[in-house]
């Protein structure tokens, strides 16, 4: 059953204005939307929590991710329920993401089990040392305080209440407070019911997670410039994110904010590739471009070829793939609103010339497909822009080197995908290096949506994609960016942390 309250310390509470759910389907339900006071309730409780949460030992903290986990899984029915009328979503996409959910906590769980990510190091003091001796020195990382996260409005379980930025900051130690997403309210508090039964069961701190509601942008603007709040997690546009990164950076205390802001994740056909396959890469890639509704950040926008006969085929195709694709519903009507508006961006864009594109609207989209020179391309920066949504742009360049400077251009990505045969060996061997500076993940033969958990999982990259190369928000590093290294000199053994005794 729904409240429509805030979770905050382990209260549901009320607060704030009232805001309606937009479902797709269904009925709507109200919801309190919260603002600098149930921020600073929250926020204050984090902070209470930390003392004794960072403190709990890795074997009761995994225990509490696995509870999480459980409680998760006894909600699965209603959380597909109130899921698919919120997203639109389909059963089977929304019970697979709820897999990927619990899977990310026990992940996690077995990670922190280890000591590998507490990055241990001891400097044995050397007394005798000529000209002057060494200390003892010991180091280890250290949860860095109260985090805020972001749900994200494309993945409404895997990347918002209890999603990765969430599981990761817990497993670090960290207390967490969620902005759920107005996108999907009635997901976001069931996800949050399984977290206080969690933390009633475990008996941790209340303070260690709340989820507060809320539409705006004075919710998320007192959000990250909290004094208490050491850290931001955000998954979602560029304009959304950069406009919260900026906010991070002009408090008086900057703190860091690691925001997956997206990308254009281009595909690169090679000659040989192009020719011996095109028409099969052709529909793997529109069904990779589609699925979804293209609702994406791994969603391939951009595919490249050269110019000639195996190019019209590989177009060919690629439209024969795409007319087959019916509309879809999209997970908010302002993103569908967003994708149209973007579509007709590209369509009126100099150079561009449509390969295929329906009429949509309300909350549905039909997928287009557009394609362009190589020159004109680079001519018009706006073409390397993400739209969210089914919208595919194919580059014909003249030549490899035109090809290379399409990659040169790039400005960060998430992926960048090579589909080559063993004839491509060489071209490929030039094209690698750039693009393994343009992006977190490079692939080959393969398509970008679908990112597999696991320890070398690397889901970030260079600006726009994110906000900080250094970082993941998927996979076992991603605990990295709630931690910070401290030393220890000279430290009687009792006053240790235990990993470092």
């Amino acid at each position: 059953m729904l409240n429509g309250k805030h979770l905050i310390a382990g209260e549901w509470v009320g607060g704030g204005e009232v805001f309606t759910s937009a479902p797709a389907q269904g009925e709507s339900h109200a919801f309190a939307s919260g603002g600098p006071a149930e921020v600073d309730r929250a926020v204050q409780a984090a902070e209470a929590a930390f003392w004794s949460y960072s403190a709990l030992s890795r074997a009761k903290r995994a225990a509490f991710l696995e509870r999480i986990a459980d409680e998760i899984e006894a909600r699965g029915a209603e959380l597909t329920a109130i899921g698919s009328a919120e997203t639109g979503l389909p059963t089977a996409r929304l019970e697979g993401e709820r897999g990927r959910t619990t899977g990310q906590l026990r992940l996690f769980a077995r990670h922190i089990l280890s000591d590998q990510f507490l990055d241990l190091r001891h400097d044995v003091a050397l007394p005798d040392r000529q000209p002057l001796p060494r200390p003892d020195i010991r180091m280890m990382q250290r949860p860095v305080g109260p985090v805020a996260v972001f749900g994200a409005s494309n993945f409404p379980l895997a990347f918002s209440t209890a999603g990765g930025d969430t599981a990761s900051a817990l497993a670090a130690g960290c207390p967490v407070v969620v902005k759920g997403h107005p996108a999907h309210p009635g997901t976001g508090e069931i996800v949050a019911q399984a977290v206080a039964a969690a933390i009633a069961a475990c008996g941790v701190h209340p303070g260690v997670f709340s989820l507060i509601q809320g539409v705006g942008n004075d919710l998320g603007t007192a959000l990250v410039q909290h004094p208490l709040i050491t850290a931001v997690g955000f998954t979602g546009s560029l304009a959304g994110g950069r406009a919260l990164f900026d906010l991070c950076a002009r408090r008086d205390v900057p703190i860091p904010f690691y925001g997956e802001l997206g990308s254009v994740n281009p595909v690169f056909l090679l000659p040989a590739a192009l020719a011996a396959r095109g028409e099969a890469v052709a529909k793997g890639w529109a069904g990779s471009l589609t699925m979804g509704a293209g609702q994406f950040c791994t969603n391939p926008g951009i595919v490249l070829v050269i110019d000639g006969p195996a190019a019209d085929g590989f177009v060919a195709a690629a439209r024969e793939a795409v007319a087959a694709v019916a509309a879809q519903v999209m997970l908010a009507d302002g993103i569908a609103k967003a994708f149209r508006a973007g579509r007709d961006r590209v369509a009126a864009s100099g150079g561009v010339r449509e390969v295929i594109s329906t009429p949509c609207d309300g909350r549905s989209a039909t997928p287009a497909v557009f394609e362009v020179t190589g020159k004109d391309w680079l001519a018009n920066h706006a073409l390397s822009e993400e739209v969210f949504g089914p919208l595919g742009l194919i580059v014909r360049v003249t030549d490899a080197d035109e090809m290379e400077a399409v990659a040169r251009s790039l400005e960060g990505q998430l992926t960048c995908t090579l589909q080559m045969d063993a004839g491509d060996t060489d071209l490929a061997r030039r094209l690698l290096p750039v693009l393994e500076r343009k992006a977190g993940r490079v692939l080959a033969n393969g398509f970008p949506t679908g990112v597999e958990v696991c320890e070398a999982m690397v889901h970030g990259g260079p600006y726009p994609a994110s906000t900080n190369f250094g970082a993941t928000s998927v996979g076992t590093m991603a605990i990295r960016r709630w931690l910070r290294p401290v030393s220890y000199q000279n430290l009687p053994e009792a006053l240790l942390p235990e990993e470092l005794r």
